[in-house]
């Protein structure tokens, strides 16, 4: 009886224990373990030639910034053909491009060497290309995931197996793995900055918030798309001081502000500030506005529109404009609402509308900015796993043409499908599918229609007339669900502090 007993309480003790203890640490030997698989697969650009991909733009930066000085990184030159893989992106992406570059000069001297290096491709050259990602990601993203969560949790009290599902969903989504791992860049480092930056602000350490932004920032101008709820928070939360009569209190934490993001941008651009014209081209570089709207099929509102309307006849300053004023106005709703009500879950709530309404309307968008918007939906996930995980799903699909591009469909394929078995797993345990029988069935057919597009570019050869019909089909089909994810956390956020007797 008492070996009964005994064994009754380890087989209950056990489960608890791995659940707390042992299934983080599997959670990210298991995430791990996903992104080097995905890294044995091609990249984008593989041996096409004359300009390859955006592995070929990384490894030409590191080419680039430890063979010439910085007042040259910008700027054409027999050295440095823009056109070719030109640095367009802000000043700590070149930091980081040249401290890869003194590495690979030391191992492999050859990938980086000016002027005789271009589409350089080896075996060992891309297993240290696929390590160089793996490294900032076990440094800044996944600690940063850690982070976040553990401060989220801490101003929730959620139990902790809610905690460890919800890493798992953020660690293994596909979407960030595919185009780091797969079609191979640095969005680790950034979101991974910007991950941390809210953790920061989680845990109200106001200065190393400004910091980790602005740098999050300095990595990618694309870090815009979370810049007005950074502001419009801030600004509410220094006027809610003001407004208990500590006019000196609110005038110090401005301060604080203000002088947090200024410093942290002058270092950035020491090397740039001293020339006015140095610190104009680099500008002119992050912000190309000669390059258009319509560099792919996205899904976003103007490829949409562009369907029924030609869009593409319109000049580019014209476009440029209707884009900024349509972002605005989109954007107008969540960051007012979030400046009256600065609260940490409307700001959540905030960085997903204010992300979304910039892919699907502001200027110069790529396919993969969607993983901006993915991000701050995975940090929002506790709030809402169900409308999270359906929304996350979409991203990875609405990347689909690109993937395929890249001959990443079967790590995409596999990648999704246990995405879904994880997810719909957390639902389970987190009692996520209460009383959501209809929304259950939309999103099925939701997916189902994803799957059917899916086999459709897969097997059905398009029209001659019209060879990208299944891309666009996929980039409309991701943009009307988008666009209708945008209303839905929009209401949400309006609604967050409305009694539940006066929503119905």
């Amino acid at each position: 009886m008492s070996l009964y007993c005994d064994t009754m309480i380890y087989k209950n003790l056990i489960p608890i224990y791995l659940k707390k203890v042992f299934n983080e640490k599997l959670i990210l030997m298991i995430a791990v373990l996903f992104r080097w698989f995905v890294s044995l697969h091609d990249y984008s650009g593989k041996s096409k030639t004359p300009m390859y991909g955006d592995y070929e733009a990384q490894r030409h930066w590191m080419e680039v910034t430890i063979s010439l000085p910085t007042t040259q990184w910008y700027f054409n030159s027999s050295d440095n053909d823009l056109l070719y893989w030109g640095l367009d992106y802000p000043p700590l992406t070149a930091y980081h491009s040249y401290l890869n570059g003194l590495v690979f000069k030391k191992i492999l001297p050859e990938s980086v060497q000016l002027n005789t290096s271009r589409g350089f491709e080896s075996k060992f050259h891309k297993l240290l290309m696929r390590y160089s990602v793996l490294i900032v990601d076990l440094l800044i993203f996944i600690p940063a995931v850690y982070w976040f969560f553990r401060q989220f949790f801490k101003i929730k009290n959620n139990n902790q197996l809610s905690q460890t599902m919800i890493i798992a969903l953020t660690l293994l989504y596909p979407g960030i793995i595919l185009i780091d791992y797969g079609h191979f860049q640095y969005n680790c480092v950034s979101l991974g900055l910007f991950v941390a930056s809210v953790a920061s602000m989680f845990a109200n350490k106001t200065i190393l918030t400004c910091i980790l932004f602005s740098m999050a920032l300095n990595y990618k101008q694309m870090e815009l798309y979370h810049a007005l709820p950074f502001f419009f928070y801030y600004i509410g939360f220094v006027y809610e001081i003001y407004k208990k009569r500590s006019f000196f209190k609110a005038l110090k934490t401005l301060s604080i502000l203000v002088l947090s993001v200024t410093i942290t941008f002058l270092l950035l651009w020491l090397p740039f500030i001293s020339d006015p014209k140095q610190m104009f081209q680099v500008i002119h570089r992050i912000f190309p506005l000669e390059r258009g709207v319509f560099e792919d099929k996205v899904s976003n509102i103007w490829c949409l529109i562009n369907v029924l309307y030609k869009l593409r006849d319109i000049n580019n300053q014209t476009m440029a404009t209707i884009c900024l004023l349509t972002t605005l106005i989109s954007v107008l709703p969540t960051c007012l609402d979030l400046l009256k009500n600065p609260s940490k879950i409307k700001f959540l709530l905030s960085l997903i509308n204010c992300s979304l309404s910039f892919f699907l309307f502001s200027f110069q968008v790529h396919e993969k900015s969607i993983l901006l918007v993915a991000i701050p939906v995975l940090m929002y996930a506790p709030q809402n796993a169900f409308v999270c995980t359906w929304f996350l799903s979409l991203t990875t699909f609405s990347m689909l043409p690109l993937l395929i591009r890249d001959n990443l469909l079967i790590p995409f394929i596999s990648l999704s499908l246990i995405y879904f078995i994880v997810y719909n797993n957390i639902e389970k345990l987190m009692l996520q599918n209460k009383n959501t029988s209809k929304l259950h069935l939309l999103r099925n057919l939701s997916l189902l229609g994803c799957v059917i597009l899916t086999f459709c570019t897969l097997t059905l050869k398009p029209p001659q007339k019209y060879p990208h019909l299944w891309p666009l089909f996929i980039s409309v089909y991701s943009c009307v669900h988008f666009f209708l994810f945008l209303i839905y956390f929009n209401f949400s956020q309006l609604m967050l502090n409305v009694p539940k007797k006066k929503l119905y």
